[in-house]
């Protein structure tokens, strides 16, 4: 674990090599810190990754794991399925699904940033989960869709999740 540098900027193969608790993200050289580590945004990040785990066992469903966005930038969102076990160390190319839990410190316009990074690596489906509000939503550029029924679901249907699943104490 290395203690964060004052100026907060590193090169990709330091960031790469090093572990950060809790981890951060990547972003043009620079280290940017995640909101992590409350209660909600815990129980809700972990009953996204088991429900998806127990319902599709087919899948892999990983927490926190570093992805690639673009050339300079790598992102750690709260949950990622994907179809088949990555080949290398880090994520490089898009996940099937990411999901995104909102953190209480949390600034809407630095969430939706990450979220169109997403869609412009190619990630077909990303979904933002609010703990405090329980809402779900799902981004499909240009716009960021609440859910107002009782399932979010994939584009294709493949993965559908209640609310009692996701919000579940």
């Amino acid at each position: 674990m290395a203690a964060l540098p004052d100026s907060h900027v590193v090169s990709l193969e330091e960031y790469l090599r090093t572990s950060y608790e809790p981890d951060m993200e990547f972003v043009d050289g620079v280290l940017v810190e995640r909101n992590v580590g409350d209660w909600l945004h815990a129980l809700v990040q972990t009953n996204l990754a088991v429900a998806i785990r127990r319902k599709y066992p087919h899948l892999k469903v990983v927490v926190e794991f570093r992805s690639r966005t673009a050339a300079t930038r790598y992102r750690v969102p709260d949950v990622s399925v994907l179809l088949a076990p990555p080949a290398t160390r880090y994520l490089l190319d898009a996940a099937f699904l990411v999901v995104e839990v909102l953190s209480e410190d949390d600034r809407m316009s630095r969430v939706i940033a990450k979220l169109q990074e997403y869609a412009t690596l190619g990630v077909p489906n990303i979904w933002l989960v609010d703990p405090e509000m329980k809402l779900m939503s799902v981004y499909r550029p240009p716009a960021l869709v609440e859910i107002t029924g009782d399932t979010i679901a994939t584009e294709d249907g493949s993965i559908e999740l209640s609310r009692a699943e996701i919000f579940a104490e």
